[in-house]
């Protein structure tokens, strides 16, 4: 079940990224990010609220802040990069990194998957690239500055696994709603302080909006997730996200897949059927 979820997890970030990436396109990266946390927060705080779950200890309170706070950098950044960049480098780079991450952390705490979930690990992250487009040809050149920028987003998101990861069992969906307390007045002054502001385009806007739904039920997928599995295995699943937005940019953009993004939806096929086995 942990594996499953971590893929639902996946599927629903790479449709929020999408969209996030979109709206990007027509307002500022840190508006689509505080306008996709604030609508976030109203549903999970409405969801806390409905379930009566007991506010947790100081531990998760800090844990989840740090998330928040470190998730909607990574999240502001990514739809900079997908404005400002290519996804094919913008994706790869971020998803591989955010995959590491909670990985090197797992192992150095202890952690110790098996052999075959070792296995189905490697492969994964190698899918990661190749479903987003890493290998092959770029009819354009992306920025250095958006690559490291790339490397960051990454990290932001690999130690927002790790901070949900920390959080306690038995506190419900807090640590999302604890999360976005954090990130949500942070974005709002990052905006002023760059001055930022929404553009007068409404469907971007609802695209935000969308993105922001998103966002939330990938992260509620994700806390279910790490939460009955290994952090290890959970955070490398759900850093397959690039796939479903690979497959809605040839759905919608009518983009095609290259022959290396048809090995890496294959290879991510077979890293899930490698982690599930291993159980």
């Amino acid at each position: 079940m942990p594996v499953l979820l971590a893929l639902a997890s996946a599927l629903v970030y790479g449709v929020g990224d999408w969209c996030g990436g979109r709206a990007s396109r027509r307002q500022p990266s840190v508006i689509v990010a505080a306008t996709g946390q604030i609508v976030s927060l109203v549903l999970v705080g409405a969801a806390v609220i409905a379930m009566g779950t007991p506010v947790p200890g100081a531990s998760t309170w800090w844990w989840s802040l740090f998330g928040g706070m470190v998730g909607a950098l990574g999240i502001a950044g990514l739809y900079h990069g997908f404005a400002h960049g290519e996804a094919s480098v913008v994706a790869p780079t971020s998803a591989v990194v955010g995959a590491a991450v909670p990985v090197i952390v797992a192992l150095a705490t202890g952690e110790r998957p098996t052999a075959l979930a070792t296995v189905g690990i490697v492969v994964a992250v190698g899918a990661v690239a190749l479903v987003s487009g890493a290998l092959g040809t770029h009819q354009h050149n992306t920025p250095r500055s958006i690559v490291v920028l790339s490397v960051l987003v990454g990290v932001c998101f690999g130690l927002l696994f790790v901070a949900l990861d920390r959080a306690d069992n038995d506190s419900g969906m807090w640590p999302l709603v604890i999360a976005r307390l954090a990130s949500v007045p942070m974005l709002l002054l990052l905006a002023l302080a760059l001055g930022a502001r929404p553009a007068r385009d409404l469907p971007s806007l609802r695209t935000a909006v969308v993105a922001g739904v998103f966002d939330m039920g990938a992260n509620v997928l994700y806390l279910l997730a790490v939460r009955g599995g290994m952090l290890s295995i959970v955070a490398v699943v759900a850093s397959l996200y690039p796939a479903s937005t690979v497959m809605l940019a040839m759905a919608v953009d009518k983009e095609r897949v290259t022959r290396w993004q048809g090995v890496g939806l294959v290879l991510a096929v077979l890293a899930l059927v490698l982690v599930t086995l291993s159980r």
